[in-house]
Order: C-alpha cells, then structure tokens, then sequence
C-alpha cells in the first residue's frame, strides 16, 4: 500500500499548490456531471442538478 499512499500524498502536494487549476478541472468535472445527469433524466430534474451541482462547487471550491 506504500505505492498508493505515495501517489495519494503527490496528488494532495499538487492540488495544495495549485489551487486554481484544482478549481478548473472540478468545475468542469461538475459541469460535464451535470450534464450527463440531465440528459439521462431528460431534464426532468433540472432545478434538483443545479442545486447539487452548486453545492459540490461549493464543498470543492476556493
């Protein structure tokens, strides 16, 4: 498990020192999420996706 645990702690120096582009891919990530969730729905739920997708760029934001 040292092998993962090395990446883990890679990914975490990165993401602590680049907060910016931490900030670009999940909110890209949210956005394609989102998305994908209201074409699967048929935008039936629409309103319920924005608000979630805005509560995880919250948890996840700056």
């Amino acid at each position: 498990m040292g092998t993962f645990d090395d990446l883990r702690n890679k990914g975490q120096e990165y993401a602590e020192g680049h907060p910016e582009q931490v900030e670009k891919v999940s909110d890209q990530a949210i956005d394609k999420g989102g998305d994908q969730a209201d074409r699967a729905t048929g935008d039936k739920y629409g309103q319920q996706i924005d608000s979630a997708q805005q509560k995880a760029d919250d948890a996840v934001g700056q």
